[in-house]
C-alpha cells in the first residue's frame, strides 16, 4: 500500500464499490466463530437502544447509482453518540476512507451474518488503539484490514463507535447494514424488526408515467413517455380521467414510503404489485439487494428521466436487460397489452417494509390509431429527433412542400409518410432494428440521424472510427446501444469529443483511444476530462503516440485539458496539539498528500467532501514541536508544500 491517500477523483466509484461490494471475504477468508455467544440473541438497535428512533433512508431505496444497501439511521444532525454491537461476535473487518463509507466496522455473528456500520467519526475500544497503530505501520490513513476470528470479540450491546459523518456520507447519521454469508443486504427492518422504529404511514405516490413499448403503442395519440400526477384519496391515490392508449403499454411510478410523522426524509417502496381488471401482472419484492450489483438498478429505474430530471420512477414491468431476482413471484413482464374491446382498470399495490398498504387506480381507455392529432403544439425547432429504445423518432414542422420524409440508405430512397401530425408538427416512427438511415430529408431539407453504429449487448464489441475506436467489454451495456459520436471544437481552440449520450447507462468502463487533431506536448498534466454541466470530471489517460487512451464509466463530452496550477493548501490552525487544513485543486483533483514533523510521517484523516485534513499522532502525551511540512500532489502532477516551525 502506499503511504498516501490516493484520492484520485476518476477513482472514486471504484473506492466506493471496493469498499460496499466485499464484505464476503472477510467471512470467506476466516472460519466461523464458535459458538460460545447465545444464539438466541435478537438484534440490538444500534443507537441508544430502547428509546424512539427514526431513520434516514431505507433498504432498497433507489439512489443515482447503485440500490441502498441497508438504514440510515438519524442521530439527529449529531456527532459522537456511542454506536452500539447489535449482537455478539467478532470484528471481522475495519476500513477507513476519505470517500465511500468513510469509517466503517464489519462485525460477523454465530448466525453467520455480518453488521455493518459506516461513516462512524471514531472507533473506539481496544480496536480503536489497533487501526492507529496500523495506519502508523503502514504510513497510510487508508486501510482495509482483515482480523481473526477471536482476535477482536464484542458482546452484545459493546460500544464499538462513535457516530460521524465520514466519508461521502450526506450529513450526520449511522449507515446500518446486516449481510449474510453470500454477501447480499439483508431488510434490517424485517429481520431485527427494531421496536424502536414506529411506522405507521403507508407509501406515498406522486407521479404515474406511461410508455409506449412498440412503434404501434400510443398514449393519447402519441408516441414516447408521458407522466401524470396522482390525487390523494385518503391513503390511497387516483387519476381522475381515463388515459387514451393503444397497443403495448409500459406503468412507471414515483412511489415514496414516509418514515415518521412530519418526517422530511422518506424510504424506498420495496414491494409493489400490478393489477389489470383485478389480475395480477407484475409483482417486485426486494427483500434482498447483492451488493456486487447494485449498479443493476439502472434497468429498474427510468435513468434517462433519472438524468434529465433527477426524478426516480420504478419501472413496473421487467425491461430488457433486467437479471434482477426481485420478479421471482411475479406472474408475467409487467407490459400490458391494451383491451381493445374495453375501458380497463389498473390498480397498484404498495407495500412498505412494516407492512403498510396504499392503493393507486386508474383506467385505460382504447383507442385506434389515429393519423391526425389536433392536440399537438407549436414547435420551437425545425426539426429534432430522439432514439426511443429501438425507434428513432424524428419531429418536424410540416411545409408546403407536403409532410413526406425520404430515408436514405446505401444510395437507396424510400419516401415514408408521417405517423401522426397536425398543422404544427409531423411525427416519423423509424425502427432501427430494420434500417439506421444514412440520412433524411425533410422538406427538400437533410437531417443527420447521427447513429454511428449498433452495439449489441451481451458481447465485446469494437468500434473503429474516424476520430475515436471504442471497445465494450461483453457486459458494458444493459441493451442495444445505438452509438452516436462526433467531434467540435470550441472557440477557444479546445476538442469535444461526443462519446453517446448521457441518458444511456454503462454497467462496466469502457476503452476509448482517441486520434487528436492537435498537437499536444506529452505532459503529465494533460489529461482526458468528462465535462460535467459546468464543471469537468477527470478521468487521466495514457499518451500513445497521436492518441490518448481512457476508460469511462459514463457516456458524455470529453475534452483533452491542461492542469497546470497547483492545489492550494490553506492552514485552519497548526499548534503543538494538531494541525488542520482546507485543500483544494481547480481542475484534476487531489491525488495524493503526506505529512511529516521533523520528517516523521505523521498520520492526516481526510474529509473529501469539505475538503479538510487534520492530524493525528500516535502518541498523544507528546506534543508536536519542531518543523512540520505538508505535500499536497493533483492529479496532473502539480505539488503545493507549506512548511511551519511548531514552537
Amino acid at each position: 500500500m502506499r503511504n498516501y491517500w490516493n484520492l484520485r477523483s476518476g477513482e472514486f466509484v471504484f473506492l466506493f464499490l471496493f469498499f460496499t461490494a466485499t464484505p464476503c471475504l472477510a467471512q470467506a477468508q476466516f472460519s466461523k466463530p464458535e459458538e460460545k455467544f447465545p444464539a438466541e440473541e435478537t438484534y440490538l438497535y444500534p443507537i441508544y437502544p430502547g428509546q424512539p428512533g427514526s431513520l434516514a433512508g431505507t433498504m432498497g431505496e433507489l439512489r443515482t447509482t447503485h440500490f441502498h444497501s441497508g438504514i440510515d439511521i438519524r442521530t439527529n444532525n449529531m456527532i459522537g453518540m456511542p454506536v452500539r454491537a447489535s449482537k455478539s461476535g467478532y470484528i471481522s473487518r475495519i476500513t477507513s476512507s476519505g470517500v465511500g463509507y468513510g469509517n466503517v466496522i464489519y462485525i460477523t455473528h454465530p448466525d453467520g451474518n455480518t453488521t455493518l456500520y459506516a461513516h462512524l467519526d471514531k472507533f473506539k475500544g481496544a480496536i480503536a488503539q489497533h487501526i492507529l497503530e496500523e495506519q502508523y505501520r503502514l504510513k497510510s490513513g487508508e486501510i482495509d484490514l482483515y482480523f481473526k476470528p477471536h482476535q477482536f470479540t464484542v458482546n452484545r450491546g459493546d460500544t464499538i463507535g462513535l457516530s460521524g459523518n465520514s466519508g461521502s456520507s450526506g450529513g450526520p447519521h449511522l449507515h446500518y447494514d446486516i449481510r449474510d454469508a453470500e454477501n447480499n443486504a439483508l431488510d434490517p427492518i424485517k429481520v431485527a424488526g427494531f421496536s424502536e422504529l414506529v411506522d405507521k404511514y403507508p407509501p406515498a405516490a406522486e407521479k404515474i408515467a406511461l410508455r409506449t413499448l412498440d412503434i404501434h403503442s400510443r398514449v393519447n395519440d402519441r408516441f414516447g413517455r408521458f407522466e401524470f400526477y396522482a390525487q390523494r384519496v385518503g391513503n390511497d391515490f387516483i387519476i381522475a380521467n381515463p388515459i387514451s392508449v393503444t397497443g403495448n403499454i409500459g406503468v412507471e411510478i414515483i412511489a415514496k414510503d414516509k418514515l415518521a410523522y412530519n418526517s422530511q426524509f422518506f424510504g424506498g417502496v420495496n414491494y409493489i404489485e400490478l393489477k389489470v381488471d383485478s389480475q395480477l401482472i407484475f409483482k417486485q419484492a426486494i427483500d434482498k439487494v447483492n451488493i456486487a450489483e447494485t449498479r443493476a438498478i439502472y434497468t429498474l429505474m427510468d435513468f434517462k428521466t433519472m438524468r434529465n430530471k433527477g426524478t426516480r420512477f420504478y419501472k413496473l414491468y421487467i425491461d430488457d436487460g433486467n437479471s434482477l431476482k426481485f420478479y421471482n413471484e411475479s406472474p408475467g413482464s409487467g407490459k400490458i397489452k391494451v383491451n381493445p374491446a374495453k375501458q380497463s382498470t389498473v390498480e397498484i399495490k404498495m407495500n412498505d417494509s412494516n407492512g403498510n398498504a396504499s392503493y393507486v387506480s386508474f383506467h385505460l381507455k382504447p383507442e385506434e390509431l389515429a393519423k391526425e392529432v389536433p392536440t399537438l403544439e407549436n414547435l420551437k425547432e425545425e426539426v429534432s429527433s430522439d432514439v426511443v429504445e429501438n425507434i428513432l423518432m424524428i419531429t418536424a414542422k410540416p411545409c408546403a412542400a407536403g409532410n413526406k420524409a425520404k430515408i436514405h440508405r446505401d444510395g437507396i430512397v424510400k419516401e415514408i409518410e408521417p405517423d401522426y401530425y397536425n398543422q404544427n408538427q409531423a411525427v416519423y416512427l423509424i425502427d432501427l432494428r430494420s434500417t439506421i438511415p444514412d440520412s433524411v430529408t425533410l422538406c427538400d431539407k437533410s437531417f443527420l440521424p447521427k447513429i454511428n453504429a449498433t452495439v449489441p449487448s451481451g458481447t465485446e464489441y469494437k468500434f473503429y472510427g474516424n476520430i475515436m475506436d471504442i471497445t465494450f467489454p461483453g457486459d458494458a451495456i444493459y441493451d442495444t446501444l445505438y452509438l452516436h459520436t462526433n467531434y467540435t471544437l470550441t472557440p477557444g481552440g479546445n476538442e469535444i469529443y461526443t462519446i453517446g449520450t448521457r441518458t444511456v447507462p454503462l454497467n462496466k468502463s469502457i476503452l476509448v483511444s482517441l486520434k487528436t487533431r492537435k498537437e499536444y506536448p506529452r505532459e503529465r498534466n494533460l489529461s482526458v476530462y468528462r465535462v460535467a454541466g459546468r464543471g469537468y470530471t477527470y478521468l487521466g489517460g495514457e499518451w500513445e503516440n497521436d492518441r490518448i487512451n481512457f476508460h469511462t464509466r459514463e457516456f458524455g463530452d470529453f475534452m483533452i485539458l491542461q492542469d497546470s496550477t497547483p492545489p492550494t493548501i490553506r492552514p485552519v490552525f497548526v499548534n503543538s496539539s494538531s494541525a488542520r487544513f482546507k485543500i483544494k485543486d481547480n481542475l484534476s483533483g487531489i491525488d495524493r498528500f503526506e505529512a511529516t514533523l521533523n520528517e516523521e510521517w505523521v498520520l492526516m484523516h481526510y474529509d473529501n467532501k469539505n475538503a479538510v485534513i487534520w492530524s493525528e499522532t500516535l502518541n498523544k502525551k507528546i506534543p508536536m514541536r519542531g518543523v512540520f511540512e505538508l505535500k499536497v500532489t493533483d492529479n496532473a502532477g502539480n505539488t503545493s508544500t507549506f512548511k511551519q516551525k511548531i514552537p
